[in-house]
């Protein structure tokens, strides 16, 4: 199997999904399947924990529930969609739900107010564009891209047009505090680490 995530250049349906064995992990966009393999690096995990622990803590005596991967997240085109007629499902890495009502057993059926991708070789290009672009159309408010080599987030934030806003990048020490949920803060070197600095050698004498 390829490195990269693998896709069928078939149309299927949320139905379709749902009958899908259990054994693999895997996302419709538009109706195009992609095998969310191969699984996700111990650093990429690592990311993940660190992020949810800090979401959960601030979201403990709030309305907003927060779910991590796998978790599906049925993105449909109208609003009373059956399962025949939704042909997006993606597992993001974390989500935040703040309308409980688009939560069921099955995750989430609607747009999540937040959500987080961490992204690894196997899916940053479809994180970058695809779902980036798919996200805005269904009117996420709030998108962070988390690059783990790099040690930067890049966050987009839905205007009043209903479109992203150019992307605003955080690195090194920042603090991101989220215009989705009001009070939240993350310091990245809580998630990546303190940065080392370089120490520049004195001139050389003759």
């Amino acid at each position: 199997m390829s490195p990269l995530a693998q896709k069928i250049e078939k149309k299927f349906t949320y139905k379709d999904y749902y009958g899908w064995k259990d054994d693999e992990r895997w996302e419709l966009i538009d109706g195009i399947a992609y095998n969310m393999s191969p699984a996700p690096s111990r650093s990429h995990q690592n990311l993940l924990l660190k992020l949810a622990r800090i979401f959960a803590d601030f979201l403990d005596d709030k309305e907003c529930e927060i779910n991590i991967a796998p978790f599906d997240v049925r993105l449909p085109d109208t609003d009373n969609a059956e399962d025949d007629k939704i042909f997006t499902v993606v597992q993001p890495d974390i989500l935040v739900v703040c309308d409980l009502s688009k939560l069921d057993d099955r995750g989430c059926k609607g747009a999540p107010d937040l959500i987080i991708e961490i992204l690894s070789p196997s899916t940053a290009a479809k994180d970058l564009k695809i779902k980036r672009d798919l996200y805005e159309r269904h009117g996420v408010k709030e998108y962070w891209l988390v690059h783990p080599t790099d040690k930067m987030v890049l966050i987009y934030h839905l205007g009043s047009d209903e479109q992203y806003t150019k992307a605003i990048i955080y690195a090194e020490e920042d603090i991101i505090k989220s215009q989705v949920l009001e009070g939240l803060a993350v310091n990245l070197i809580d998630i990546f680490g303190p940065v080392e600095k370089m120490l520049c050698a004195p001139p050389a004498t003759n």
